[in-house]
């Protein structure tokens, strides 16, 4: 064979190999996932990495619909609560996986002033407004806007919110950025910018039942860890006082890790009694940062499933699912029930802008806002 022919050969199995699919690239799929009653479509997007670990995003809500994980013995499993189809998104909304905004968590009174202006959002906590308030960023039809594979599958949706909707000052343009890696991580990425003073906090409301979505033993059982020396305690609404209270000595010390089962029914702490469970905003040691960092992690000793949740956002929210009475029907048939998983959501403090003290929450034009988590999933031997 000619110096020629062996050249071309080489070059040409070069190329092939530069085209074909890397065996570990992580991949993007998109499916019809059916269509709201105005007959806007909705979307699935499925993230998946070589080693079993998938998320499925609804457009709808820009919800995480489902989270795939393996256990130590490789058996994979759904590890967020949530429904099958659509519909049960739209008419019984509980914000299972959902991105929750303008504002995450409770606004007391749904008011707030903002350079001397007032403004009042939708009560939708009794007398609170909470995730938003009415039609929140959980009920709205996100635009698709990118999805590729590669070594980190990625999506991106995106959506304006108009001037006043909800009651919020400015036109917020929106993105939320869903990345897979073959490490496991899943990233959410919120980005915002706005033509006016407003106020934003983004967050996913992911809950989670690392014994897998509808176990015999819910999430009573997982082993927590938060690094905080210290909550913002709350008043009988739910509202943060504005204080910080030592978790030292009480059942919200998560410092080295501890049994979620252990202090959830503790009538004994007046915070308990108030949250009917953990409903509470922890103030994270590590602050507001640059890149994400620790802000909780969960262990479900049984199947091996750690989940570590990564911000950087000052606080997180651990909420136990004190709501869910077993009203509504989830996935697989499953009625949900208080205990049958815990959100952790990072965010800024609830009632920020109401508070002085805590880190702000305002966004202005010029300066957007941007907020990066991980949920790191990975298993213990």
């Amino acid at each position: 064979m000619s110096g020629i022919g062996k050249t071309g050969i080489i070059l040409a199995t070069l190329l092939a190999a530069l085209a074909a699919p890397a065996a570990n690239a992580a991949e993007a799929r998109r499916t019809p996932a059916g269509a709201l009653r105005d007959g806007t479509a909705i979307e699935a997007i499925t993230l998946s990495n070589a080693h079993g670990v998938s998320a499925r995003i609804l457009s709808y809500g820009a919800t995480l619909q489902s989270l795939m994980a393996p256990d130590r013995a490789g058996k994979v499993a759904d590890v967020v609560l949530g429904y099958d189809d659509l519909a049960s998104y739209v008419d019984h909304p509980n914000f299972f996986g959902v991105t929750v905004g303008r504002f995450a968590n409770r606004i007391a009174g749904g008011r707030f002033t903002l350079d001397g202006k007032a403004y009042q959002l939708p009560l939708n906590d009794k007398v609170n407004s909470l995730h938003g308030g009415g039609k929140g960023f959980d009920k709205v039809a996100w635009k698709v806007l990118s999805i590729k594979d590669g070594p980190t599958a990625t999506l991106v949706l995106g959506h304006r919110s108009a001037d006043g909707e909800s009651g919020y000052p400015g036109n917020l343009d929106v993105t939320v950025t869903y990345t897979l890696d073959e490490a496991g991580n899943l990233g959410i990425a919120y980005d915002a910018r706005t033509d006016k003073p407003t106020i934003v906090n983004m967050t996913n409301h992911a809950i989670f039942d690392l014994g897998g979505e509808g176990s015999a033993m819910g999430a009573n059982g997982h082993r927590l860890t938060i690094p905080a020396k210290a909550i913002t305690p709350v008043d009988d609404k739910l509202i943060p006082t504005g204080a910080l209270q030592p978790v030292q000595g009480t059942v919200f010390d998560f410092r080295n890790g501890r049994i979620v089962g252990e202090g959830l029914r503790d009538g004994r702490d007046q915070q308990i009694r108030y949250g009917h469970g953990y409903d509470h905003n922890f103030a994270l040691d590590k602050g507001v940062t640059a890149k994400p960092e620790l802000a909780a992690r969960l262990e479900d000793p049984a199947s091996g499933r750690v989940l570590e949740v990564l911000s950087t956002e000052p606080g997180v929210q651990f909420y136990t699912g004190n709501f869910l009475d077993g009203t509504f029907i989830g996935k697989h048939g499953h009625l949900y029930r208080m205990g049958d998983g815990i959100a952790l959501e990072p965010q800024k403090f609830p009632d920020a802008p109401n508070k002085p003290n805590f880190v702000s929450a305002r966004v202005d034009p010029g300066k957007p806002y941007h907020h990066a988590m991980i949920y790191r999933i990975s298993v213990a031997r």
